[in-house]
């Protein structure tokens, strides 16, 4: 008997920077590309990571690609977020990072200094976050066709106990809180690029975010709902994200929400907002109402956490909506990323 072929929804004529961007282009590109050729029914919602049994094991596995330009910037580099940016998907799947493979895409007449660098960087990130790299690969393009160092990693991870995390958890009445500041990461790349006469003391937040995830868990297992490292797209996307897939909606106080004089400066002058700028060591999780104190004072007592906040609460309706709600009392409908402002930024 034939099956049918799965139908397609994305239209889009070619590819566009705005595809990679996290934003609703992405969506489109894997919901109506991606999803239907290579997942086929996916009984959840597609997540930073895949949990998966093998001969009774379970495991958590993840993959990503890194392209930032530059290379290096304050705070970070390539190498170093490479690191971060896997071991922080699997923490907010809600499994802890043990190894990592890595692949290196190399344009020919790299100064070797630079790729030792950031070689050195990946070494000194997985030793902080506790991660072996095991393997990898290497490949040499011309010169000119990779802008210097592509990086792609793969992560497996074990599964924190108690944890049991999905978009369909989340019930109205929950709270939603937020790591610390948001927008570091994506401005501070910007400004690096030297090709805007702002000055601003901004540093990327690229980190590790186990131990504010382990921290939550202990005190909290069983009340966490829902986690989201907010990368490309930012806080706004993946509220959305979560809206979309639980049928809810994210109601957040937008004065709550904290963002670094710089970062706030910047996005005026730009015309951004900082909920759809990207962040590289700060998290989103929907706790319990009954636990959402324990969880905040948790990440709070840990080191580099003490600027968590909860930033707000799920509703009932409007559904599949995130609102955001200022000081005065106005309230917006806060949308995905449209477009791509800010590309190449991880």
């Amino acid at each position: 008997m034939s099956t049918a072929p799965p139908k397609l929804r994305f239209r889009d004529s070619q590819i566009e920077m705005s595809h990679g961007a996290g934003g609703k282009a992405s969506r489109r590109l894997i919901e109506g590309l991606f999803a239907p050729l290579l997942f086929g029914a996916s009984p959840e919602p597609l997540g930073d990571a895949a949990h998966l049994r093998i001969n009774g094991s379970q495991m958590a596995i993840t993959t990503d690609a890194f392209v930032v330009k530059p290379l290096r910037f304050p705070g970070g580099s390539i190498g170093e977020l490479a690191v971060n940016g896997t071991v922080n998907d699997l923490a907010v799947s809600g499994a802890t990072a043990e190894s990592l493979v890595v692949t290196f895409v190399l344009e020919a007449g790299l100064p070797t200094e630079i790729l030792e660098a950031e070689v050195r960087a990946m070494a000194k990130a997985a030793q902080r976050a506790c991660v072996s790299i095991v393997g990898g690969d290497t490949k040499v393009v011309e010169h000119g066709k990779a802008d210097r160092m592509y990086i792609t990693t793969a992560g497996v991870g074990r599964p924190m106990p108690g944890i049991n995390i999905s978009p369909r958890s989340v019930r109205a009445g929950d709270k939603i809180l937020l790591s610390g500041p948001i927008g570091d990461h994506g401005i501070t790349i910007l400004l690096a690029r030297g090709e805007l006469d702002i000055e601003a003391e901004i540093r990327s937040d690229t980190r590790s975010l186990l131990p504010f995830v382990h921290a939550m868990a202990a005190a909290a297992a069983l009340g966490v709902r829902w986690m989201r490292d907010p990368t490309r797209g930012g806080v706004a996307t993946s509220l959305n994200e979560l809206a979309r897939d639980s049928d809810l909606c994210i109601a957040i106080r937008e004065e709550r929400v904290p963002v670094h004089d710089g970062v706030r400066g910047a996005c005026e002058l730009l015309g951004l907002d900082p909920l759809h700028i990207a962040n590289e060591g700060q998290f989103l999780a929907v706790v319990a109402p009954e636990f959402a104190d324990a969880a905040l004072h948790a990440i709070r007592e840990t080191a580099g956490g003490e600027q968590a906040v909860l930033i707000g609460e799920v509703r009932e309706q409007p559904a599949a909506t995130v609102l955001g709600t200022n000081e005065y009392g106005g309230t917006r409908v806060i949308d995905m990323l449209v477009g791509d402002p800010l590309p190449r930024i991880c």
